[in-house]
């Protein structure tokens, strides 16, 4: 089988390399830094389908989820993936879309629920109630959160023990080809690997290989902030939604913690500062909806692009014009990496199309 080269190690690479690995292609996976080094172990790592649209988009996600719980068979549990569900209210001007997101998402078959007060104590018992109010309260019991960088090494691991090879610090500088196909890639140590195909899961970085700009992926990348606590007295056990902060557990008695509407206000050279006023802020947001942690501030801050098609959906692919360069570039990719991995090493290996990627091509952006 030829060679197939994967760029990007973080969770969409690697779980395409453990697929690809597993059908049999000989892999090398290229990766500028380190494993999970970019966006993937820069992430609030929610698994979801709650606000996905439109409903390809939507089945694309759960197919993700679904595939997510179905590793437990093969590897004999998934230790990187953290279930409980979700916890959501929000400002009263945005019930009213609330609402109608939970019967859309009801009559999809996706699970949503309403949950009082009593049942809001029993699942998360250091929330203040006085911050809840009178708010409705929705509840996702299949959603959770992923440690990024656990599953991409547990992905890449299995990979490598069916003879994918990693090579870290290698970071490809060009896509090369001839004759209208890809032949190989250049690293910027010099290096020239051929290849007969290139999947490229770089994510923001997606274009930095592809020399020519009429071959390049448009794309809308977004600034994202997260800001983590010491070790605090907090129970939290899932994903929580709220007006205040959104939040989840991240390991040794440590929160996560971000903020949509700060998002916008970060500029993607930042230096992240637990000392930058965004982060205070919306650390006493957290103390506000946790009072039980008492008084602390922000332990670190981290800052990412977002990697995200110009059109906010997944691009999964072939790239027009040039035979062997498959794109793999999303939003969403903690929830959809197991997924995408599959379904890829099926295309790229196997040579099955799958009929569930049709709406996410990338000549779409080239029509």
């Amino acid at each position: 089988m030829p060679e197939i080269v994967i760029i990007g190690a973080g969770v969409v690479g690697a779980s395409v390399a453990y697929r690809l690995a597993e059908a049999g292609a000989r892999v090398s996976v290229l990766e500028a830094n380190r494993v999970g080094g970019g966006t993937s172990g820069i992430s609030f790592a929610w698994t979801n389908s709650a606000s996905k649209t439109p409903r390809a988009y939507h089945e694309l996600n759960v197919a993700g989820m679904r595939a997510h719980a179905e590793l437990a068979a093969t590897f004999g549990g998934t230790p990187w993936w953290h279930g409980g569900g979700r916890i959501e209210w929000v400002e009263a001007p945005e019930r009213a879309a609330q609402r109608e997101r939970v019967e859309r998402l009801r009559a999809w078959g996706y699970a949503a629920e309403w949950i009082d007060r009593a049942e809001l104590a029993r699942l998360e018992p250091d929330i203040d109630p006085a911050e809840v109010g009178d708010a409705p309260v929705a509840f996702y019991p299949d959603e959770g959160w992923l440690d990024p960088v656990v599953y991409a090494h547990a992905m890449l691991s299995a990979a490598r023990r069916r003879g994918a090879r990693l090579y870290l610090r290698a970071r490809v500088t060009a896509i090369e080809t001839a004759g209208g196909r890809v032949r190989g890639v250049r690293v910027a140590d010099g290096r020239r690997i051929p290849a007969e195909t290139v999947v490229n899961c770089a994510g923001s970085r997606v274009n930095d290989p592809v020399l020519e700009a009429g071959l390049q992926l448009p794309t809308a990348p977004t600034v994202g902030l997260l800001v983590f606590t010491p070790p605090v007295a907090c129970a939290l056990q899932r994903v929580l939604a709220s007006p205040l902060v959104h939040a989840r557990p991240d390991g040794a008695g440590r929160l996560m913690l971000h903020r949509n509407e700060i998002d916008a206000t970060i500029a993607a050279d930042r230096v992240p500062d637990p000392a930058m006023p965004e982060a205070r802020e919306i650390m006493e947001r957290a103390i506000r909806l946790f009072p039980g942690i008492g008084k602390v501030g922000p332990e670190a801050v981290r800052i990412t692009e977002r990697p995200i098609p110009r059109d906010g959906l997944s691009a999964v692919g072939p790239m027009p014009h040039v035979e062997g360069h498959y794109v793999v570039v999303t939003h969403s990719g903690v929830t959809l990496a197991p997924f995408l991995g599959a379904a890829v090493a099926d295309e790229v290996a196997r040579g099955r199309e799958r009929a569930e990627l049709a709406p996410f091509r990338p000549a779409r952006f080239f029509n």
